[in-house]
């Protein structure tokens, strides 16, 4: 454990940032999941920008990283144009 009131502040702030980003990337993967079990165009037409929104906001603050928002985002689009109208 933390020897200075420093690090032991920083430990505090650390654990309740992981809290947070863990809460958001855990919100956005089920979005995310949501959108590609969806069959239905019009609905996965609906969901698509409210889920890119949730990616871009997490690359935005370093949860995950940019290239893999984009990847995510990509394949999202894809699969949505996919289906069939």
């Amino acid at each position: 454990m933390a020897n200075h009131k420093s690090a032991e502040k920083r430990h505090r702030q650390s654990e309740k940032r992981r809290l947070h980003n863990k809460y958001y990337a855990r919100t956005t993967r089920k979005a995310v999941k949501a959108l590609r079990n969806t069959t239905d165009k019009a609905a996965a037409i609906a969901l698509l920008p409210k889920v890119s929104s949730m990616l871009d906001k997490l690359a935005k603050i370093n949860v995950i990283h940019k290239n893999k928002a984009a990847n995510l985002k990509s394949s999202l689009a894809l699969h949505v144009n996919k289906l069939a109208a």
